[in-house]
């Protein structure tokens, strides 16, 4: 399963349905070099390089289930929305 936000294809994708926290990873997660947060709450993770590797998005079943929609702030892009029909896979992706 994949997930875009903005040009950017997370492909490494977990839902903690506990903490309510889907983690999106570019790849296989990795340590991440620096981090920062966006304009909605949630937390993007850079490489050494500066490039996006990794989005933390946090109360994401909450926000789809009150708003219909989740949306991300990236650095340097628009906001993107992401619905409810574009995260469903990853909502159900616990433990994966």
């Amino acid at each position: 399963m994949t997930v875009r936000i903005g040009h950017h294809k997370f492909d490494d994708v977990n839902y903690d349905a506990n903490g309510d926290v889907l983690y999106l990873s570019a790849g296989a997660p990795a340590e991440a070099d620096a981090g920062d947060g966006t304009p909605e709450g949630h937390f993007v993770r850079f490489d050494e390089d500066g490039e996006v590797v990794g989005v933390t998005l946090v109360n994401a079943r909450w926000l789809i289930d009150r708003d219909g929609k989740l949306t991300v702030t990236l650095p340097g892009e628009a906001a993107t929305e992401l619905d409810a029909e574009a995260l469903a896979p990853a909502l159900s992706s616990v433990g994966r």
